[in-house]
């Protein structure tokens, strides 16, 4: 790490914990003295290497025929520049969802018969100028870069991430590949926030008969379903109805499996409507220990003969001890109930409130900033912790494409690219301000910002 980037780490690490909230919801466009938007100068202040970015949910994919983020691509790579190019960027932090092997149309076999090494090779090549940039700034040694495992990169091995990204440092919890936390100091949290995520924390306990050693979640089948309907969108009269499930007993657990059925009947209704039929084995995996395939109503719950509720994929999940020994293994501080968690995985609030919940209001955190991705709504929360102090919570967007039906236009430079800037304020360094941006026509656009002093 480079001096000054070491004198920013202990200005902040050793500053006297203070009240002080400050907000600003005004939109406005950098301006600078030179070229680069990220180097700020409000009255001749050196310019000091003492700014994080964050960014999450770029989604690269292996073919861009279908992946997420295709239109975006240039901008990223410009954006990229920008901070590699900057006087003042001290970090990157990609907090999850880089690396996409979720987003895959249901009958389409992931790795083609490959393995994961040659299709993430291959998301590389699919990407080259993302990739490249992000090389530029790993072998610069000027901007530390740090990535996050988020869902749809849960089982992307380490080995394969540095194979493409040599140097790149991932913060990954000990005992959990798929999940982790980076802290650039104590006081900052970093992570993709699916851990708290019922459809898509780590779960090492469902389907085992059908694929031992898998930690593949729910929401896995659930975009590849997502895919299906993207790619392949059903007219109104086109959409299969999903079965009708009843719930005939009061057991906490039957009454889970039918909140569980209803998230999927809601989903299937109005957000990923298909027009196959949801008995045909359309989602091929061959990913994650998973190596058959499967139905869409294998994943649907339904009424045995005796009237209770079941499920084919992901039966017994819906238990509160089941969902307490989840969490514990996602290396969850705080439980949550799993009547809030399995149709709050739907609602961005209830995620977002995980900040609060297992870090702001859990005393053995003192943590006082919070960063997730995953949601894809970017935003800006305060909160007040345990100990009466000021926090904040900032939630870092996406970088994908509007998805747009046949013969919509959408101006894709006016859509997402989202990124946070951490950074102390110059009149006084213990002052840390959280603001959030869009990148828009090699712009960037202050949306709002939040200070706390540390």
């Amino acid at each position: 790490m480079k001096r000054n980037q070491l004198k920013w780490w202990s200005i902040v690490a050793s500053a006297v914990l203070m009240f002080t909230a400050i907000s600003c919801h005004k939109e406005s466009v950098s301006s600078t003295t030179g070229d680069n938007p990220f180097d700020i100068t409000n009255g001749g202040e050196s310019q000091v290497r003492n700014k994080i970015v964050v960014i999450s949910d770029i989604h690269l994919g292996n073919d861009l025929n279908y992946a997420e983020c295709v239109a975006h691509l240039p901008r990223l790579v410009e954006f990229l520049t920008d901070i590699r190019e900057s006087k003042t960027v001290s970090e990157l932090v990609i907090a999850g969802d880089l690396l996409d092997e979720w987003y895959i149309p249901s009958r389409t076999d992931t790795y083609e018969g490959k393995t994961q090494k040659e299709f993430i090779q291959k998301i590389a090549t699919q990407n080259k100028g993302v990739i490249d940039v992000l090389n530029g700034i790993i072998k610069d040694e000027n901007i530390k870069v740090t990535y996050v495992p988020g869902n749809h990169d849960l089982i992307v091995q380490e080995d394969n991430v540095e194979l493409i990204l040599p140097g790149i440092n991932q913060a990954r919890d000990n005992n959990r590949p798929g999940i982790g936390t980076y802290y650039p100091i104590p006081q900052i949290a970093i992570e993709h926030s699916h851990r708290y995520d019922f459809f898509c924390a780590l779960d090492p306990y469902s389907n085992q008969n059908i694929a031992p050693g898998t930690t593949l979640p729910a929401g896995y089948f659930f975009t590849r379903i997502a895919v299906n309907s993207v790619t392949n969108y059903p007219e109104a009269g086109e959409i299969t109805p999903v079965r009708d499930v009843t719930l005939n007993s009061a057991d906490e657990t039957q009454v889970n499996n039918f909140i569980y059925y209803n998230t999927w009947k809601s989903v299937l209704t109005s957000l990923i409507p298909v027009k196959d039929n949801f008995d045909d084995k359309i989602i091929v995996t061959n990913v994650g220990n998973f190596t058959g395939s499967f139905s869409i109503n294998d994943v649907i719950p339904f009424n045995k003969p005796d009237g209770s509720i079941d499920m084919n994929l992901f039966s017994g999940a819906c238990s509160q001890s089941g969902w307490e020994k989840r969490l514990a293994y996602n290396n969850v501080p705080v439980i949550t109930s799993i009547k809030d968690a399995i149709p709050g995985s739907l609602h961005t609030n209830f995620l977002d409130e995980q900040s609060n919940v297992q870090y702001f209001q859990n005393q053995n955190s003192e943590v006082r900033i919070v960063v997730f991705g995953h949601t894809h709504v970017p935003m800006l929360k305060s909160f007040t912790n345990s100990k009466g102090e000021a926090c904040i919570y900032a939630n870092s967007g996406t970088w994908i494409d509007k998805k747009t039906k046949q013969g919509e236009s959408v101006d894709q430079d006016n859509e997402n690219m989202d990124f946070i800037v951490i950074a102390p304020q110059a009149a006084d360094n213990s002052m840390i301000k959280v603001e959030r941006f869009q990148y828009r026509k090699q712009a960037h656009i202050s949306l709002e910002s939040r200070s706390i002093k540390l």
